[in-house]
């Protein structure tokens, strides 16, 4: 099956227990289908889906962005700062 390498930052990593994983992508899966597919499995994410960040291969994408097998894709949440 091919994956791809998600990374989970910040805030976000902690609350998941996890700053990576593998995770299979089906054929013409965009950017916002496999969030909701990933957040049924990671149910932490669920919550945060609306204020995501998402960089694939290291540039900001939308969310009908298709995905393709041995990318990685980078989840980043709000942070703020004082």
């Amino acid at each position: 099956m091919e994956t791809v390498s998600v990374l989970f930052f910040a805030g976000l990593a902690e609350r998941i227990g996890a700053r990576r994983a593998e995770v299979p992508i089906r054929p013409g899966e965009t950017v916002q289908s496999f969030l909701e597919r990933l957040a049924a499995e990671y149910p932490p994410l669920a919550g945060h889906l609306a204020t995501l960040m998402v960089a694939v291969d290291e540039e900001y994408v939308e969310r009908e962005t298709p995905l393709v097998p041995g990318a990685t894709v980078a989840l980043i949440p709000p942070v703020s700062g004082g």
